[in-house]
């Protein structure tokens, strides 16, 4: 089956960034971009970080020396490389538009009813809340994550 369940990425923009490496309580480490240290506080002791991985909320920073991204000081190389990874992720929303039924915000509804056979079983992408995420988890459905860039509304 080819679940899939996005989650918001943002644009990257050429503001000051801190990328810390986090952990959580897994032991699954990851990356994530934070405007200051004191956004990272904020959002871990509200549980509102999720391992990609796992959807553990138990995250904490991971040892590591946080690199700083001024915009300015990104190398030609740095930025051909977010671009490249920028296209990949939009390659596979593309392959997913044409391969797999979009859901929208039932998701978590669908993903159900498809695991517990109340419906046939196809192809479905979608969006859902962490909280969502969670729960099918524990209920045993498998899908995936994949942190989409945001779509233009102009595109």
């Amino acid at each position: 089956m080819c679940f899939a369940l996005t989650a918001f990425c943002g644009i990257l923009a050429d503001a000051f960034m801190i990328i810390f490496d986090l952990r959580c309580s897994q032991g699954h480490v990851f990356e994530s971009w934070f405007p200051d240290s004191a956004a990272f506080t904020k959002q871990a002791k509200a549980r509102k970080l999720a391992c990609p991985l796992c959807g553990d909320t138990r995250v904490e920073r991971a040892p590591m020396a946080p690199h700083v991204s001024t915009g300015k000081a990104r190398s030609q190389s740095e930025k051909e490389y977010t671009h490249r990874a920028m296209k990949a992720l939009t390659n596979v929303q593309m392959f997913l538009d044409q391969h797999c039924d979009h859901v929208g915000d039932g998701f978590a509804e669908e993903a159900r009813k498809i695991h517990h056979g109340d419906v046939e079983k196809r192809n479905i992408w979608g969006e859902a809340t962490l909280e969502d995420a969670a729960e099918l988890r524990e209920e045993g459905v498998e899908f995936g994550q994949i942190p989409f860039p945001a779509r233009r509304k102009d595109a």
